[in-house]
């Protein structure tokens, strides 16, 4: 399951992160904490999602939602 199917306030681990190679969003993706093993909490859902990793929030899109992966 992806971060886009995840329910809000509800905590979960990163399980994985669907690159491809792309060394840039993984980059970017590993600055904001967000790695195998980190928790992830879905604050808030509208046309993006909020996020809450290692008590900061970041505004997520769908597109870089899907990409992570979550259990």
């Amino acid at each position: 399951m992806t971060l886009n199917d995840a329910e809000l306030g509800k905590e979960y681990l990163i399980k994985d992160l669907k690159l491809d190679g792309d060394e840039d969003l993984q980059s970017f993706l590993f600055s904001l904490g967000c790695y195998s093993g980190e928790k992830i909490t879905v604050v808030d859902k509208h046309k993006n999602l909020v996020v809450s990793i290692k008590d900061a929030r970041y505004n997520i899109d769908p597109d870089l939602a899907d990409v992570i992966v979550i259990e």
